[in-house]
């Protein structure tokens, strides 16, 4: 891995430009802005374990890239000795995050190629899947910008606009989930304010989704996690939107922890509560919430912030990265073909089915 240069201009966390995985270090922001780059699978591998980059389409879209830079270093004869080692390299990269359900999905659309085009030279092989990790990479952003077209209805002009964790930019490829639909509703020139929780214990509302909106200069306030029920029964809030990790057939949702807390205070507060997620997010294999796996991430994410320490030493410590939001508390789940509401079970198979 070394430090590069690259232009800024556009929230992109992701580069894959002359065979280099370019990345925004996503645990430096918002006081460093630090672009490395990438070369091999078990380095991307890596960033994506770390944290370099996270977010269930920015996983995903990763995923798909460092699939290939392991796909180019394969050296074998036949097309199915290539297969046999590539599957290998996705397996590594498909144990990095359990949770987002858009690390496998794009890994399986890799393979899924791969495997389709075995009558191909391994030549022909590598060239494929590195047109199709392109392909992931730039359906991601245009499957954004969709989906905020779908869900900027959703918004009313002045709506105030309580978020959790970071689905913007930073999150996918580019305009992000969440944000994505924050930032069409400013595009269509409704005043739009966004409070941001700060989303402990790794900060991504404070550190990332303010530092996101504030370069586009969307008004945001941050908050911490326990404010946001005072602030809805004081009136101050008109809605919540949050991305996904993984929704399940029934429309459980699995997203950062803290979101359960969230939807339930919005459900006693009559509070709208939408999902902007895309279909690759719909996971139709599990049939509801509990079958979701809930990465559990290391007790120094809790006990120190970087290298302060917050709690006494030796303290027992639970680090559940996610939670699973009942679909009964889901107002509508936001999608790149349309906005799902109802019979969940039902809308989610016929959007996927739109895939």
């Amino acid at each position: 891995m070394s430090t590069c240069p690259i232009d800024t201009s556009v929230i992109r966390p992701i580069r894959f430009v002359a065979g280099c995985c370019q990345m925004l270090d996503q645990r430096l922001l918002p006081v460093e802005e630090v672009w490395h780059a990438y070369t091999t699978y078990e380095e991307v591998a890596e960033a994506i374990s770390t944290m370099v980059v996270r977010g269930a389409p920015a996983i995903g879209v990763a995923a798909a890239i460092g699939a290939w830079f392991g796909a180019r270093d394969i050296e074998a004869e036949t097309s199915h000795d290539f297969y046999s080692q590539f599957e290998a390299v996705c397996d590594v990269l498909a144990a990095t995050r359990p949770t987002a359900v858009n690390l496998c999905w794009a890994l399986e659309r890799m393979k899924h190629f791969a495997y389709s085009n075995l009558d191909r030279s391994v030549v022909e092989l590598k060239i494929g899947l590195e047109y199709e990790a392109l392909a992931i990479t730039q359906e991601d952003e245009i499957c954004n910008q969709k989906m905020g077209q779908y869900g900027e209805p959703l918004l009313a002009d002045g709506a105030r606009v309580l978020t959790h964790c970071n689905a913007g930019a930073l999150a996918t490829a580019a305009y992000g989930t969440a944000l994505g639909v924050i930032r069409a509703a400013v595009a269509a020139g409704k005043k739009i304010s966004v409070i941001a929780d700060e989303t402990r214990p790794f900060l991504q509302g404070a550190r990332l989704t303010a530092w996101e909106l504030m370069k586009d200069k969307i008004p945001v306030t941050l908050i911490c996690d326990n404010m946001a029920g005072y602030l809805m029964s004081q009136g101050e809030i008109d809605c919540v939107i949050v991305g996904a990790d993984r929704i399940a057939a029934n429309g459980d949702v699995a997203n950062k922890i803290g979101t359960y807390m969230v939807a339930v205070l919005a459900k006693a507060h009559k509070i709208p509560f939408y999902v902007a997620a895309p279909i690759s997010t719909i996971d139709l294999s599990v049939k509801d919430g509990s079958e979701i796996p809930i990465e559990e991430r290391s007790d120094r994410e809790i006990t120190h912030i970087k290298d302060v320490q917050l709690a006494p030493e030796g303290i027992k410590v639970r680090n559940p990265a996610f939670d699973v939001t009942p679909h009964d508390l889901v107002t509508a789940i936001i999608t790149e073909k349309g906005v799902v509401q109802g019979d969940y079970r039902a809308e989610l198979q016929k959007i996927v089915a739109q895939r």
